[in-house]
């Protein structure tokens, strides 16, 4: 038996020392093909297709290629499930970008409310955002949804008078939607003290490059707007904890 237990013992350590010459021959082979700048911040089995997943820190957020054990060749692009027609990588990339709304300081914030408002969802977004404004629509057609949306204007020149304007209006989600919705700007000054600042700060902390950006109550990033369906799902999804 113990004979057993010290032969299994080192069958697991010649396991352990080939992941490790594996990973030390990706990380040499991403180097190789992005630079030695580039930031690995993990290697892990990829689950399909005996490929490795390498995760690579950006300014976006963290981005995925793929590649064999000794990183001869890499794959980039997204990965899909025929059966479920599930895209497998924009799955894993939501998870590891994934932002605990918990942590998100919604006093920076102003609300839409829909409905009961028991559903959550945080919303980053600039005034001048034409996608932004296909995504208010989609909102409209959405029921039981408290919207907690965070001004960052990096769009357009008057993106932030228009988010200071909007802040310092006496109904934030009226004055937003006017403009979002029908084009009628905001009538009040901007001379009250406002958190676009903060939200400037906050986007950079979370490496939000872009408008729409949504969090989703259990941490799930998704950039750019959806439809009114694929929201219902999501929300729905992610208030079950799925």
């Amino acid at each position: 038996m113990l004979r057993k237990f010290l032969a299994l013992l080192a069958i697991m350590g010649g396991f352990a020392a080939s992941a490790s010459a594996d990973e030390a021959a990706i990380r040499k082979g991403v180097e190789n093909l992005l630079g030695p700048d580039a930031q690995v911040e993990g290697i892990a089995r990829a689950g399909f297709l005996g490929l490795y997943e390498v995760r690579i820190t950006t300014q976006e957020g963290v981005r995925i290629l793929y590649t064999d054990d000794q990183a001869q060749h890499f794959v980039v692009g997204n990965v899909f499930d025929v059966k479920t027609e599930e895209n497998l990588t924009e799955t894993r990339m939501r998870k590891l970008n994934a932002i605990r709304f918990e942590d998100l300081p919604l006093a920076q914030a102003f609300k839409i409310v829909r409905g009961k408002g028991t559903r959550q969802l945080a919303y980053f977004s600039d005034p001048r955002c034409p996608y932004c404004k296909k995504f208010d629509q989609a909102l409209m057609q959405v029921d039981n949804v408290t919207v907690y949306v965070f001004m960052i204007p990096i769009i357009a020149a008057d993106s932030p008078e228009l988010s200071r304007q909007i802040w310092c209006s006496p109904d934030r989600a009226k004055a937003w939607l006017d403009l979002m919705l029908n084009n009628v700007p905001p009538s009040a000054k901007g001379s009250c003290e406002t958190p676009v600042d903060k939200n400037l700060v906050l986007s950079r902390k979370y490496r939000i490059t872009g408008t729409p950006t949504l969090i989703f109550a259990d941490g799930q990033r998704v950039s750019g707007w959806m439809p009114a369906d694929r929201l219902t799902k999501m929300l729905d999804d992610t208030s079950a904890g799925k």
